[in-house]
Parts: C-alpha cells; sequence; structure tokens
C-alpha cells in the first residue's frame, strides 16, 4: 500500500497506493465529518483546492444518517460524489469527547447519543461494520483515548485494552471483506497508538501493534490536553517503533507549525479541523502568519487575504470584501474563508512534497516553523 520515495533525515517523501486512487505523502486529509466540509464545500469544491483524500466520521454518520442508509446509497463516494480515497475515523475519539456518561467494558462502550441522548453501544466489531457499509478506503481501529494526564495505571490498562479490540477489529474486517454485499472488499485497516503521555507505554503499545502487520499505523490521543513540546517527545520517542514500510499517521494534529515539525520526525498524514474551524470565526492562515480578518484595519484593504497565495479566494476577492461578509453574517463570507484556508493546508503539503523531491526540506523546516505561527 505505501512506497516509501526518498527521506531527508527522519522526514519522509512516499505515496499511499489504494483501490479509490493515489496520495502523495505527506498529506493532510481534509475533514468532512458529516460528509461534508463544515463552510459549504462540496467535493467538486475540493478538487479544486488540491484535496486528495477526505476524512469522514463513524460515529456522526451512524447517527445521522444512519450507515445502512449510506450503504443503501452506495457507500460514502457515491453519497458524497467524492471519488478519491475516503479515511473513516473509529468514533472512538468521539466517545471520549461528546459522551458525558459513558461505561466502558472489554466487549465496547455504552453512552448516550450527544444528538437525542439514546443508548449506544459501540465495540470493535460494530466499528468495523459501520465502517464496511460507508466503504471508506481506510477504516481507523477502535480505541479508547484518555484525556492528557490520566493516572499511569488507568493509561497502562486502556493502553492494553486499545490492543486487545484491535486485534477484534482485524478479524471483524477480515470477515466483512470476504462478504458478497461487501462495497468495498478493499477497505483498509489502520491501527492507533495509544499510551498518554507515558513514553514506555507508548513504545510497548507500538510494538505489540505492530506486530499484527497491519497497512498503516496511527498516533493517537495526543493534542488533548499535553503541552505541545510533550506531544512532539511522544512522537520522537514512538517513530523508531512504527514500521519503516507503512504509511505513519498522527490524528488531529494540527497547526501548520505542528504539521512541519511532526513531517521533520517522519510522520506522513495529518488531519485536523483547525483550518476550517478558525476560518468559520475568520482566523486565516498565510505565508507571513495567522490574520484575522475580522480586524477593523482590513476595513479599506484591496490586498488579496494572502499575496503569496494563488488559491480561487485570493485571486478574486479583498480582505475588505471578505471582512465585510463576516460582519455581516453571509454565508459566503465563511465559504471563501474555508476554501482559501483549506487550499493553503493542501498547498502547504505540496510545499513540503517538492523540497523534499529537491532535497532542501530541512532548509524550508528552518525558514517557516517559527514564521507561521505569527499572529499578523
Amino acid at each position: 500500500m505505501f512506497e516509501l520515495i526518498k527521506s531527508e533525515n527522519n522526514a519522509r517523501r512516499g505515496v499511499i497506493n489504494t483501490v479509490h486512487g493515489t496520495v502523495q505523502t505527506p498529506a493532510f486529509m481534509n475533514v468532512a465529518t458529516c460528509g461534508a466540509i463544515k463552510g459549504a464545500l462540496s467535493a467538486f469544491d475540493l478538487k479544486k483546492i488540491k484535496c486528495q483524500i477526505m476524512l469522514s466520521n463513524t460515529y456522526h454518520l451512524h447517527l445521522r444518517p444512519g450507515d445502512d442508509k449510506i450503504k443503501q446509497m452506495g457507500g460514502l463516494h457515491k453519497f458524497t460524489r467524492w471519488d478519491g480515497p475516503i479515511l473513516t475515523d473509529s468514533g472512538g475519539f468521539q466517545v471520549f469527547s461528546l459522551a458525558k456518561l459513558r461505561n466502558i467494558k472489554e466487549e465496547g462502550v455504552t453512552f448516550n447519543s450527544h444528538i437525542d441522548g439514546h443508548k449506544i453501544f459501540m465495540s470493535p466489531e460494530e466499528s468495523m461494520r459501520i465502517q464496511s457499509n460507508l466503504g471508506s478506503t481506510i477504516a481507523m481501529a477502535f480505541d479508547e483515548c484518555v484525556e492528557n494526564p490520566s493516572p499511569y495505571d488507568y493509561t497502562k490498562e486502556s493502553s492494553e485494552l486499545t490492543v486487545r479490540w484491535l486485534k477484534r477489529c482485524k478479524d471483524e474486517m477480515n470477515r466483512l471483506n470476504s462478504l458478497d454485499d461487501t462495497i468495498n472488499k478493499e477497505q483498509k485497516l489502520f491501527g492507533i497508538n495509544q499510551g498518554g503521555i507515558y513514553k514506555d507505554l507508548r513504545i510497548e503499545n507500538m510494538k505489540k501493534i505492530a506486530e499484527l502487520d497491519l497497512p498503516g499505523y496511527a498516533i493517537g490521543g495526543l493534542a488533548v490536553g499535553e503541552e505541545t513540546e510533550v506531544m512532539y517527545e511522544i512522537i520522537d520517542e514512538v517513530m523508531p517503533y512504527m514500521p519503516v514500510d507503512k504509511p505513519r499517521y498522527l490524528m488531529g494534529v494540527g497547526t501548520p507549525v505542528n504539521i512541519l515539525e511532526a513531517v521533520h520526525r517522519g510522520v506522513d498524514m495529518f488531519d485536523c479541523v483547525m483550518p476550517s474551524r478558525n476560518a468559520r470565526h475568520g482566523h486565516l492562515f498565510t505565508w507571513d502568519g495567522i490574520r484575522n480578518i475580522m480586524n477593523a484595519k482590513y476595513e479599506l484593504d484591496e490586498n488579496p487575504i494572502d499575496e503569496k497565495c494563488d488559491c480561487p479566494v485570493c485571486k478574486s476577492f479583498t480582505r475588505a470584501y471578505i471582512r465585510h461578509l463576516m460582519k455581516a453574517g453571509e454565508m459566503l463570507g465563511m465559504r471563501l474563508c474555508v476554501t482559501h484556508n483549506l487550499y493553503f493546508y493542501n498547498n502547504l503539503m505540496e510545499r513540503i512534497r517538492d523540497e523534499l523531491d529537491k532535497g532542501s526540506f530541512e532548509n524550508f523546516y528552518r525558514i517557516n516553523r517559527e514564521k507561521l505561527n505569527i499572529r499578523i
């Protein structure tokens, strides 16, 4: 599934080959939680802003419209009209972040829907069944994501539970892929490394899940309360134990600088709601830093959001107009901001790949690691 083209120190340039097309890595996955980008962007819009792969969420699609209905519609690709690779999250993080009360047992997790309060049971097998109904390209294993910091003993038990659940996920996916009515019989399973902020637990967990020889591996449970430097330390500790010939995915991270730092450490894949979420509030990423388009100084500014950007928004609209739309509560303003931010992320990844191809990533990393974090 993964071809490593070249490396520059720890940074890697590769390609992921899937039944739904190829993904050049390092890559950012645009987050379409419910099958759409928040900000009124369609699958066809994503094509125009260099999106390679879309991420949707098992938990949310299970609740609405229902994974069984999506299967009846031919799967997530036909439902959304996105024809490239799709990765589906397992629902484990939503159990952690949305469920106020949850009961975690060996069999799975019982919790209440955040929409109407009805009781839900999610197990490794159920998560795999839902993701099989969705027909995604890559399915994530069902895991428990603990808050950082959590007590050592609890984190250890949780990490060991995640390994046992992963084995059940693998067995169930193999069974589902053998069925006649399965939408995508080539669906691939990625395992998730857990262990909180404890380096020994992270390493032990990674060793155990690597033995299962899965198509890819993710580092989960970071950016959920720990300091940024702690996150980088965990990545540094885990990376030597992640298989070299498999894609490495850092879940839910992060800022452009986070991405640069993680690529520098050997990560291949990223996802985060930050570019679209921040855009909906007028916080825009540029090559000179982060711009708050709501500021009064842009009221009569005829420049584009980013003079160094060639996205469809920067080619056509001024800061003054976009600020007006956002202040007036016009949906077009939000759509333009989200389009720009997602283009910026995808373009950043393209630039990173180009620099790796040329053998000049380290210089690019040093120049931009501080600059991209500046608040203009």
